[in-house]
């Protein structure tokens, strides 16, 4: 779905406007575009970084995968991927900006959670090698927050990783 009229105005009110019970209705939207992945998965929402947290009070991508995860039947990992570094938001940033400002910004936190990546790993909360890992943001733009995700992901041992977006922002004339 492109992020034009309502679209916009639904994501605008889960992000900034403290309605994230909107994230019901979007959910909904994303899973009629079906799972996009076969077999074992996990949902794992783009972190906020702690002071947008504090300021919002909730972070969307999590009400948007948990939402999921009750069609889907499928776990979250909310802790599974951390911001390790405050970014500037990405709204007003061209496309070859946003990529440099999401740069080093997530790590996967395997100590904290207790998970492991190793393939013979007994004791993980799931198996990572052996599930995909689905990234769950509200808006795509340029790909670069879904992208720096899936790398800090896959340096930490995933396999499998992909992404779903309530919608596609079209890119701005920046000239």
């Amino acid at each position: 779905m492109w992020l034009v009229d309502g679209a916009r105005e639904a994501v605008l009110a889960l992000k900034y406007r403290a309605l994230p019970r909107i994230a019901d209705d979007l959910a909904e939207a994303m899973a009629r575009e079906g799972l996009p992945a076969d077999g074992p998965s996990v949902l794992v929402p783009i972190p906020l970084a702690p002071k947008r947290l504090r300021e919002r009070g909730y972070n969307q991508s999590e009400a948007l995968a948990a939402a999921l995860a009750r069609r889907w039947h499928l776990p979250v990992a909310r802790d599974l991927l951390a911001r390790v570094r405050e970014t500037p938001t990405q709204t007003t940033l061209t496309p070859e900006t946003r990529l440099a400002n999401v740069a080093g910004a997530f790590a996967m936190r395997n100590a904290k959670c207790g998970m492991r990546n190793d393939e013979g790993s007994v004791n993980s909360a799931f198996p990572i090698p052996h599930s995909t890992l689905i990234l769950v943001d509200d808006v795509f733009t340029t790909g670069a927050t879904l992208a720096e995700a899936a790398r800090a992901l896959e340096q930490a041992g995933a396999r499998r990783v992909c992404g779903i977006t309530f919608a596609r922002a079209a890119i701005p004339d920046f000239t």
